[in-house]
């Protein structure tokens, strides 16, 4: 049984649950060790457990939960008044009981009237004592720390606990094809990586054998997951796995990630509800993201399933707001030419953001009476400026407001005279459209040919980033 753990329970009207066969559910539960108290069937689902219904516990123990409805496949846990609590997977067979006693909750579990429920918690008891068994390995392989051949010796032996956990489920899955035990099982085994083949005369053979062994784990991690079933998003493990493939395997490059976002996607096609969640939480991840220049996966996903019309379940309002906030996004994209602006400079100058000559172009929005500007722009000009302008790094400062005179002030207060000053009086440009200005200062960098090299760094990064690009 796992330790005591602090539970989130959340409302079960938080996640939309599908539609079920009206066959209904009676699940007896007969807990040694509790009277009048409550008891909860919740459920995983996106990383959070979320309560499906609470029943009070007679004062013999028996605790009864009953619905006309059947549950939706998947891992269920039953939460217990002192903070305990037990998993039992869920599917077809809905009318059936559990014994067990709060000493040890699953070493003393019966279950009775549901097979797949049954194998489950063999599966548990089995993995628990593997579990224990690897952790007494690992345990002595420390205390032996410096006999190589007593440690050799140990990790064979940890080896083989692995490999008897390997065959459990090669077995498993064998004997109960088509069950959701099988696909539960499959889903959580790694893909197998085979002996690679390096040849004798290369240079650096290690390397290049875990660079294959890199990209065939990349290439199949999804082998085993079944994304037309459902049943497995109310399992712990596989928004884990979604997470752990797109946070620690992919390259963060916002083309690879949209790209492999759509390929899962559209493995679900057929299955409305994982259909529905992938959409939605890998364009979650890609909007959240703090990554630069992750707004770009954003798009691709917004286009191709929002605004497309495909995710139904949206409703007009959000709509409109991501189209609003795709077409803001847009321009801003990293790789695109930054839109051209024609501005005048304080003695009445003309100068064109194209016409810059320089291998780096700085492109800054800011106006004086903003908290942050007012310390922001007077490090950009001393500390970014001064140091990189005999490097060839120009700035293209744009005063954001319309007021000449407290523009020109600061200026003078803080000697910036010798980049590139200019603004836009009667708002000719609509610079704001092109360069999503919602805050100030708003920081480009451009390249030579101004495409937008990085956006929104801070003063404090400008420097480890232009060095980069000089460098190109």
């Amino acid at each position: 049984m796992r330790k005591h753990i602090a539970l989130l329970l959340l409302l079960a009207a938080a996640v939309v649950l599908p539609a079920t066969a009206a066959q209904g559910h009676n699940i007896q539960v007969q807990l040694n060790g509790f009277q009048n108290q409550e008891l909860i069937l919740g459920y995983y689902f996106n990383k959070r457990m979320y309560v499906t219904d609470t029943v009070p516990i007679s004062g013999t123990g028996l605790a009864v939960f009953q619905q006309e409805e059947a549950l939706p496949g998947g891992l269920y846990l039953f939460y217990l008044p002192n903070g305990k609590y037990f998993d039992v997977l869920i599917n077809d067979e809905q009318n059936f009981s559990i014994q067990t006693d709060t000493a040890d909750l699953v070493g003393k579990m019966q279950i009775t009237g549901s097979k797949e429920s049954s194998l489950f918690l063999d599966y548990q008891r089995f993995l628990m004592q593997k579990q224990k068994e690897s952790e007494a390995l690992r345990n002595e392989i420390k205390a032996n720390e410096g006999q190589q051949a007593r440690v050799a010796d140990l990790s064979q032996q940890l080896q083989k606990v692995n490999q008897e956990v390997s065959d459990y489920w090669d077995r498993v899955m064998q004997e109960h094809p088509g069950t959701f035990f099988a696909s539960f099982i499959k889903a959580m085994k790694d893909p197998e990586i085979p002996d690679f083949e390096v040849p004798a005369n290369t240079s650096n053979p290690d390397s290049v054998l875990q660079v294959k062994r890199y990209h065939h784990y990349r290439a199949h991690y999804f082998d085993n997951i079944d994304f037309q079933d459902e049943r497995l998003l109310r399992t712990p493990f596989f928004v884990n796995k979604l997470e752990q493939y797109f946070d620690r395997l992919l390259p963060q490059i916002p083309d690879t990630v949209s790209e492999a976002s759509i390929h899962l996607i559209e493995q679900s096609r057929g299955n409305d509800e994982m259909f529905r969640f992938l959409v939605q939480f890998l364009f979650n991840r890609a909007n959240e993201s703090k990554i630069m220049g992750m707004d770009a996966a954003m798009v691709a996903l917004a286009e191709r399933y929002y605004l497309s019309g495909e995710a139904y379940w949206s409703t007009d309002e959000f709509l409109e707001q991501l189209r609003t906030r795709v077409r803001e996004i847009k321009p801003t994209l990293l790789g695109n030419t930054a839109h051209d602006l024609q501005m005048e400079s304080l003695d009445g100058a003309i100068y064109r953001l194209h016409e810059v000559q320089a291998p780096v172009t700085i492109l800054v929005f800011y106006e004086p009476s903003c908290g942050h500007c007012k310390t922001a722009i007077p490090k950009l000009y001393k500390d970014v400026f001064l140091p990189y302008r005999e490097k060839g790094v120009q700035v293209f400062a744009v005063y954001s407001m319309a007021d000449k005179e407290e523009w020109q002030g600061f200026v003078d207060q803080h000697g910036m005279y010798d980049w590139i000053n200019v603004y836009d009086p009667y708002h000719q440009t609509r610079f704001r459209a092109y360069y999503d200005i919602r805050s100030t200062p708003m920081i480009y960098v451009l390249d030579r040919d101004k495409k937008i090299a990085a956006k929104r760094l801070d003063v404090e990064q400008l420097p480890g980033f232009i060095d980069h690009l000089l460098k190109q």
